[in-house]
């Protein structure tokens, strides 16, 4: 099977779940070459997880005012990396600290462009893992959408490997409900059903797509 195929197959599970998600492709270390049947395709979601891989790959390409292409950032943000990465991406999925809302809305405040952000949650309160701690989340999302005018759409999470990711989900869904969040970001290319499960709205899929 090729890429296309698997991308077949996922989207065909998404409909037998009965879900409206949003299916991201996951594009870290493939060759543009590799990704360009996808995006001739139809196909608008995708992610890179570095700023500077997403800059050579994808630069040129939307440039060229291909304005249907969504490009998601998936990965670790460091404050340096900010600015480029609001000039590259519609969907910030990693903002994970007061430091970096701080930056994106002063971009914001001096730029027309607007786009949409996940707040990361570490979910599993994993020391190894990026993300805001969940007792600190309600008084950070006020925050960022308040004081700092930034259109948080939702959350995202990256639960503990090798546990059963039901009980983090069930915990997303509702901090999300609790905060009158629409998005959620969650589930990856071995969880993704259980996620759409428990109400996530984007699933970032990689390696189940170009295995």
């Amino acid at each position: 099977m090729n890429c296309l195929d698997n991308l077949k197959d996922i989207k065909d599970e998404i409909n037998k779940l009965q879900s409206k998600c949003n299916l991201i492709v996951v594009t870290k270390n493939r060759s543009f070459e590799t990704i360009l049947p996808i995006i001739l395709s139809g196909h608008s979601h995708f992610a890179e997880n570095k700023v500077q891989e997403a800059k050579l790959k994808w630069g040129a390409f939307l440039s060229d005012k291909k304005k249907d292409i969504k490009l998601h950032l998936v990965g670790k943000l460091q404050s340096n990396k900010a600015k480029e990465a609001f000039a590259l991406f519609d969907y910030i999925h990693t903002l994970d600290s007061l430091k970096l809302a701080r930056i994106f809305s002063q971009l914001e405040n001096n730029s027309k462009k607007k786009i949409k952000y996940f707040i990361q949650i570490n979910i599993g309160n994993e020391i190894q893992k990026n993300g805001i701690d969940l007792s600190y989340a309600g008084e950070f999302i006020n925050l960022c959408k308040n004081e700092l005018k930034l259109n948080i759409v939702g959350l995202m999470c990256i639960p503990p490997v090798n546990l059963d990711p039901s009980p983090y989900f069930k915990k997303m869904e509702e901090l999300n409900v609790k905060n009158n969040l629409v998005e959620l970001s969650m589930g990856m290319s071995s969880d993704y059903k259980i996620a759409i499960n428990f109400g996530s709205t984007y699933i970032r899929i990689g390696s189940a797509i170009f295995k």
